[in-house]
Parts: C-alpha cells; sequence; structure tokens
C-alpha cells in the first residue's frame, strides 16, 4: 500500500510545486521593469487566483467520481464524468469572457494601487482572461487523470506548460518589447499549449475507451438534466467549501495590513512555511482521491481502511519532519523568502506558531482528500462552515475578552484562530469517517 501511495503521491507534489511558478516566472520577468510593474502582475495574478480558486471543484468532484468508476470498472461512466466536467468547465469559462468587463471593475474596486498599476493590471487581465477555457479545461483533464490513478501525467503537462510559459513570455517582453501584455500572452499560449498536451495524452493513452463510445447520442444523454444532478450536487457542496477556505484566507490578509504594514509582510512570510506543507501534504491527498474512490467504486473495504490508514502514518511522519525542519531551520527559510533584515526580525517572535501548522493541519489536508475520493462533499462542507465559523467567534472573542491593544497580541489572536481552524476541519471530518468512508463498502 505504501508504494501505491508513494507512486501516486510523489509526481502530485511535483506538480503542486510547479503550478505557483506561474506567478513566480511573470514576477521575474517584469521585475526588472520597474516597480510598477511588480505589483501590476502581483494584482493581475491574484486576481485571476480569486477567480479559478472557487472553481476547484473541476478538479477535486471529477476526480472522486472517476476513481470510483474506475474501481467499479465502469469505464463507459468514466468517460461520462470527463464529459461532464469538460462541458462544465467550457461553460463557465465562456461565462467568465463575457463578463470579463464587469469583472474588471469589481477587481479595480477591490484592490488598490496607484492609476498605473490598476491599469497595468486591467491590461495583463484582458489578455490573460481569454486563456480560461484552457486553464477549467485542464482542471478537468487533471482530476480525470488523477481518479484514473495516473499521476504522472498532470506532473507532465505543468511541467510542460511552465516551460512554455517561460520561452513565450522572455520572447515578447525582452525581444518584442510587449511590456506586461507580453507576459500575459506568453500565460494565455502556455496554458493552450497545456490543453492541447492533455487532450493528446487522453487520446494517446486512453483513445480506446473513448473511441469505442463517443457518439452524438452518447453526449447528449450524458449531459441530461436527470444524469448531471448528482454531479452538481458534489460540487455545489465543494463550490461552497472554497468559498469558506477562501473567506478565511482573505480576511487574514486583510485582517494583516489593517493591523499594520509590517504584520501583513510578517504574515505573508509565515504564509510560506503553510504553503510548503501543504504543497506536500495535497500530494497525499491526491493520492487518497485516487485510491478511496477505487475502492469504493470496487467494494474493497479491506483496501479502503488500509489506505485511510496509510495515509494517517505519511501525515503523522511528515508532521514530525517538517515540525523538526522548522525548529532548526525557520530561521534559515525566512532568509529564502525574504532578504529584507526588518523583515526578518519583526518575523521571529511569531516563529513558534510554523511548529504548530503541521500538527493542526496534516488532517485536514488528508481528509479532504479522502473525502473528495467518496464524493462524501456535504460531510467536507459541513466542516468547513463549522471550522469557519470557529474561525472568527474565536478571532473576535479573543480580542474583545483579552482586550487586546498591541499589534502584537492581536497578530497571535489571528494565528491561534487560524490553527484552531485547520484543527477544527481536521476533527470534524474524522468523527464522520466511520459512517461516510467506511460506511460506504459494508464488511463482506
Amino acid at each position: 500500500m505504501n508504494r501505491k501511495i508513494l507512486q501516486l503521491a510523489l509526481p502530485n507534489i511535483i506538480t503542486n510545486i510547479t503550478v505557483p511558478l506561474l506567478g513566480m516566472v511573470d514576477t521575474a520577468i517584469v521585475g526588472h521593469l520597474s516597480e510598477s510593474h511588480i505589483g501590476a502582475i502581483a494584482i493581475g495574478t491574484q486576481i485571476f487566483n480569486l477567480i479559478y480558486w472557487n472553481f476547484g471543484f473541476l478538479r477535486m468532484g471529477t476526480s472522486g467520481f472517476t476513481a470510483q468508476a474506475y474501481g467499479a470498472h465502469r469505464l463507459e461512466e468514466a468517460v461520462r464524468v470527463f464529459i461532464r466536467a469538460f462541458a462544465i468547465a467550457l461553460a463557465i469559462a465562456l461565462l467568465l469572457i463575457i463578463l470579463q468587463y464587469p469583472i474588471a471593475l469589481l477587481s479595480e474596486a477591490i484592490f488598490n494601487g496607484s492609476t498605473s498599476v490598476i491599469a497595468m493590471a486591467l491590461s495583463y487581465f484582458y489578455i490573460r482572461i481569454w486563456a480560461a477555457p484552457a486553464t477549467l479545461g485542464l482542471y478537468a483533464i487533471k482530476g480525470w487523470f488523477i481518479g484514473m490513478q495516473n499521476s504522472r501525467l498532470p506532473m507532465w503537462i505543468a511541467i510542460f506548460i511552465n516551460v512554455i510559459n517561460i520561452i513565450c513570455s522572455l520572447l515578447f517582453v525582452l525581444v518584442f518589447k510587449m511590456d506586461i501584455q507580453g507576459v500575459a500572452l506568453g500565460t494565455v499560449i502556455a496554458q493552450y499549449s497545456g490543453l492541447a498536451i492533455g487532450l493528446f495524452f487522453m487520446v494517446f493513452r486512453y483513445g480506446k475507451i473513448f473511441r469505442r463510445r463517443i457518439s452524438t447520442e452518447f453526449i447528449v444523454q450524458t449531459l441530461r438534466w436527470k444524469e448531471m444532478k448528482q454531479f452538481f450536487k458534489v460540487n455545489g457542496d465543494i463550490f461552497l467549501r472554497t468559498v469558506c477556505l477562501a473567506a478565511v484566507f482573505t480576511f487574514i490578509t486583510s485582517e494583516s495590513g489593517r493591523i499594520s504594514d509590517e504584520i501583513l509582510a510578517v504574515d505573508a512570510l509565515l504564509m510560506q512555511f503553510f504553503m510548503l506543507f501543504s504543497y506536500i501534504m495535497d500530494g497525499f491527498a491526491y493520492a487518497g482521491e485516487s485510491l478511496v474512490g477505487r475502492y469504493i467504486g470496487a467494494r474493497d473495504r479491506v483496501s479502503l481502511v488500509s489506505t485511510v490508514r496509510h495515509l494517517m502514518g505519511w501525515g503523522l511522519g511528515l508532521t514530525l519532519l517538517f515540525t523538526l525542519l522548522y525548529a532548526i531551520g525557520g530561521t534559515q527559510f525566512l532568509s529564502i523568502f525574504s532578504d529584507k533584515e526588518n523583515v526578518i526580525e519583526a518575523t521571529r517572535p511569531y516563529l513558534f506558531w510554523v511548529l504548530i501548522i503541521p500538527v493542526c493541519g496534516f488532517s485536514a489536508f488528508l481528509f479532504d482528500g479522502i473525502f473528495v475520493g467518496a464524493t462524501a462533499s456535504r460531510t467536507m462542507r459541513n466542516s468547513m462552515f463549522i471550522a469557519t465559523a470557529t474561525f472568527f467567534l474565536i478571532y473576535y472573542t479573543l480580542t474583545q475578552l483579552l482586550q487586546v491593544q498591541t499589534d502584537f497580541q492581536r497578530n497571535n489572536m489571528l494565528w491561534s484562530a487560524f490553527m484552531v481552524y485547520l484543527a477544527a476541519r481536521g476533527i470534524g471530518q474524522a468523527f464522520m469517517l466511520k459512517r461516510d468512508i467506511y460506511g460506504r463498502v459494508k464488511d463482506k
């Protein structure tokens, strides 16, 4: 079982690490132009993060349904899952393109910056928005591959996209002098190149199961409301869960800035520790999606229980490893993320929080993967509702009861609430494990 988990987890970890490279590459390329360009690319990237984060259900819902169909040897249903997900992805993308002007106006109202910075950010937005069909289509493709127990193809697609993005953006900015518009165009080309290679892999690797089933009648039947209803139900729950997730992280950034500019910088650095841990744990969560869905589909309770137990074992081991790494090298990690000595010094008093992140967070990540694989989206949604409410309740209660006055105290209250939020997500799903996961497959 450990071998199966690692075969799926390691490529997913590599894929996860390449995801933020798109934004990093764009920032690096315009970084030599001006400070305004850096701010503009940061705002432009954040706009798309906020947009696409909410459509993560296109990957998660697809992987769970596909894994269950794979485990049950119902390849026809696996094909139907992809058609539904891809059709929904294209429909959402078309809507985003149609609504690009209202989205731009809303973004202009939300994000602060000088007139020139906002203007450049929106010029970036108006070009990159045309990549929406490719970006969301890739969500469906990636989820389908993971459900089919294949995490290597998404890894190669992610690497391919980043290589194309780097080449095109450098060419457009440095050779053709297209400024920030060249960066956006490079990203668009990279996304469509990734979609093309993803569809190529589907035909090359899974062409037989598609050719045997695809017809106009088959597609029409697949997209009927009666057939789509369960898909929408599960994805609707995941969407609401993601909204809560975005609300918490947006609030942390907003509240940090409200406390002070220094605290905003401090928390941005601390979040890098969280993100690094999440990239690793999400790799194992994706492995959980694949295997849990597969064994539920196959009605194999023994393998299902073994998968969950082994995933938890890996989670505990990685928690210990990251806690030790952060304890020993926390200060050194800070110097990687920033060369500003004043910011690093301001961050030191809060470094103890990074030691708590793995302990509070590992089960939340792993249970997300387990419950996605089981398509137990209602439990995920409800546990997220409770955890989010707990986050805001604790933060505002602590700051009022303790009469917090200093920036140091207020920021510690913010991180206290965040740790409880992470733990609550894991604990809530742990209580539902027997009913919603093991209960899906009765003992033989």
